[in-house]
């Protein structure tokens, strides 16, 4: 038996005694509509009878009167009042032939009022026994300012499952009158579960103006699966469906090509970007901070996506080189392998962290820089393949000693676990077989030993019972991703390919699905951020540009496979909002007050073009860890992803996955990914020697919706076919 407050004792007693003011039918759901005291209650009945009620509105320690109801073939509408204020309920339906319900409720208050309670919003109902008697397993719950979701199998009294989504944008013109925050507010307890209200503590709720205190949208399923892929596949699916409906803001172009520029430029003459030892220049990971040894992983994170800008520009930098020159001397012959640290400055770790002493390993930091040595090794580089060639047997015995398994910590000359546990119970970091079996299938595709398919299968066959639990790191759950997938084409065993909805799932836990505009939210556009841990407060630069990239190349990889169609709406959104996100990282397109002066690691340049580490949303300051150089990549990697030059003509922007591009003679053919309810952006950028060009997109020729100096917009659906000529 669960232990319940008395907001929910009462609750199915007054609901049972009352009479339906509506009852609405839709896909074989039923929908009852009751005022009962001090909630307005949408009781939702499904195809086996069972029952769950929805509390559109709380009366404050009132109780409603109604002003009037009005029904229509679009939408119920609910006018209430108490002796606080005024409620306005609207209830609809947007899918047709869907059960799948929205309310959306506002209030407006008499006189200005603190809320220092509210109660949840979500109660499961029996026939004739009692809530508290209930059971059910909350698999996806909000998480800081993660989406406001929820996502849960009912056991008892009937099986089924519950999807539940609150707009928090909607909530933003609350928290800004009430000094209030979106976090943590769709979670809760069984039965008590659902979304509640930011309580008040240091503004009062103004009086005479109407604010949105509910925005939620309700799917339900009518039965559970036990499954763990079963249970990923019906989120995403859900999740797509609700996108589609939810407000999404606009996006805006970003000039991602002088971004690029002014970041080599910074990189080359900023001296607090280096630090030398024995005469070789290192970045640091942090501008500014001289005091920690050079890491590999640094120098890597900016080579890897650097070089693939210069294929893209055709050109090579001295910047390059200069990161080249010192990668050899971070192996180690006492072990190896390439190590974390430049192993001649490893006594000067200060020891300040778990991992800042000599032999401590970080598990997912040993794969790192080889995945991007690997990356370099298959363009052609042979410095890289010889250092990833020396150290990769090192890889296999540590995954052999730990089965597959690997811990946080260990010591990288014993194999000792010195942190075996994220926290107790909840095991290691679970996403690294995904990230050491991407590995092993760059490797195969290095050398074509069929012993790194044979170790890539082994590593991933880890994953595939782990459910809602393999998320430790954000680009490391997307490396597993992309290699589930491509095991899926090399063996077309479909296990892999349903392992790979799992880690996306993941993934797509850890968004904020929604837009803050209150606080210091209200000065970039952070909808669909991704978050780099499950528990961290804030977004980070170089994880949500590595999970750019991944995701990116996931569906390159996937068009020729038939994946959920959720995710050809998912992903290609993720892209689109990602491009016009990250720049916001940059300090110089931040306003200075909402820069933390306060900083953990070196400190911040505004004018330099390198990354806030931390950005948050509401009212806490962002940049407060630092500026990190190991995301200055991100321009590198975005350039040639979404830039098509078309010889000395133009250049063609596309904010979505490219599928296919080929050019004949005068014309360029161009297959997007996505969905065709879906829309980007695409520009063509002329170049001095401007041609008229013309856009076909399905055989009709389109017209710009901006026409620009040396710029021509056009808005594209996903899934097009396009022909561009001049």
């Amino acid at each position: 038996m669960n232990a319940i407050s008395p907001w929910t004792i009462n609750a199915q007693t007054d609901i049972d005694s009352s009479t339906a003011l509506i009852t609405v039918k839709k896909s074989g759901y039923t929908f009852e509509l009751y005022s009962c005291r001090d909630s307005f209650w949408i009781v939702a009945i499904g195809t086996k009878k069972e029952r769950i009620a929805f509390r559109a509105a709380y009366a404050l320690n009132s109780f409603f009167e109604i002003n009037s109801i009005a029904e229509s073939e679009r939408e119920i509408n609910v006018k209430l009042k108490t002796e606080l204020g005024r409620y306005e309920i609207v209830v609809d339906f947007p899918e047709k032939d869907s059960h799948l319900l929205h309310y959306k409720t506002s209030f407006k208050a008499n006189s200005p009022i603190m809320i220092p309670f509210w109660p949840k919003d979500i109660l499961p109902l029996t026939q004739n026994g009692k809530i508290e008697n209930t059971s059910g397993k909350i698999h996806v719950a909000q998480v800081g300012t993660r989406s406001g979701l929820l996502f849960a199998s009912i056991k008892k009294p009937k099986k089924n499952t519950l999807f539940y989504f609150q707009n928090l944008t909607a909530l933003s013109p609350y928290c800004e009158a009430t000094k209030t925050s979106a976090s943590d507010t769709v979670n809760g307890t069984w039965p008590e579960i659902g979304f509640h209200l930011p309580t008040t503590i240091e503004e009062p709720l103004p009086a005479g103006k109407t604010f949105i205190i509910s925005d939620a949208y309700v799917l339900l399923g009518d039965n559970t699966k036990d499954d763990p892929s079963k249970l990923c596949m019906d989120y995403l699916e859900s999740l797509a469906t609700i996108y589609k409906l939810i407000p999404r803001p606009e996006t805006e172009y970003h000039d991602w090509l002088e971004i690029a520029q002014k970041t080599i430029s910074d990189l080359e003459y900023n001296k607090g970007c280096w630090t030398q030892t024995n005469g070789i220049p290192y970045l640091n990971a942090y501008l500014c901070d001289y005091e920690t040894p050079a890491e590999s992983m640094v120098q890597l994170a900016v080579l890897a996506p650097l070089k693939e800008y210069e294929r893209w520009n055709s050109e090579t930098n001295r910047l390059s080189e200069d990161l080249r020159t010192g990668l050899s001397n971070f192996y180690d012959p006492k072990i190896k392998s390439i190590t974390r640290w430049l192993p001649e400055l490893q006594d000067k770790l200060d020891q300040s962290e778990e991992q800042k002493k000599d032999t401590t390993m970080d598990s997912w930091y040993l794969h790192h820089p080889l995945i991007n040595l690997a990356r370099l090794a298959i363009s052609g580089d042979k410095n890289a393949e010889k250092l990833v060639l020396d150290s990769i047997d090192f890889v296999i015995k540590a995954a052999h000693q730990f089965q597959y398994k690997w811990p946080v910590f260990y010591n990288i000359e014993t194999f000792e676990i010195i942190k075996a546990e994220t926290e107790p119970g909840k095991g290691g970091e679970k996403d690294v077989p995904g990230a050491y079996a991407h590995l092993m299938l760059l490797m195969y595709d290095l050398t074509e030993e069929k012993r790194f398919l044979i170790e890539a299968e082994k590593a991933a066959k880890q994953l595939t019972q782990c459910g809602f639990d393999i998320f430790y790191q954000a680009n490391n759950t997307g490396f597993s991703a992309n290699a589930l997938l491509a095991l899926y084409k090399i063996t077309h065993k479909k296990i892999y390919l349903e392992t790979s909805y799992m880690c996306l799932s993941e993934l797509f836990k850890n968004v904020q699905l929604w837009d803050c505009q209150y606080g210091f939210g209200k000065n970039y556009n952070n909808f669909f951020s991704i978050f780099p841990l499950n528990d961290a407060p804030y977004t980070a630069a170089y994880e949500e540009m590595e999970v750019y990239t991944v995701l990116t190349e996931y569906m390159i990889q996937s068009k020729d496979v038939d994946i959920l169609p959720g995710l050809r709406i998912l992903l290609p959104e993720f892209v689109k909002y990602a491009i016009n996100r990250i720049p916001y990282y940059y300090p110089s397109f931040l306003p200075k007050e909402m820069i933390s002066e306060e900083v953990k690691t070196g400190e911040i340049q505004p004018n330099l073009y390198a990354p806030l580490e931390d950005l948050y949303v509401g009212w806490e300051k962002s940049g407060q860890v630092g500026q990190e150089i190991y995301g200055v990549g991100g321009a590198f990697a975005i350039t040639p992803r979404q830039y098509l030059k078309i010889d000395n003509a133009f250049t063609v922007f596309i904010d979505y996955p490219v599928a296919s591009f080929t050019k004949r003679e005068n014309n360029i053919f161009i297959k997007l990914n996505g969905n065709k309810e879906m829309h980007c952006r695409l520009c063509i950028i002329s170049n001095e020697n401007k041609k008229p060009v013309q856009l076909i997109e399905s055989n009709i020729v389109l017209k710009p919706i901006n026409n620009n100096a040396g710029m021509q917009e056009y808005k594209i659906a996903g899934e097009s076919n396009i022909k561009i000529s001049w």
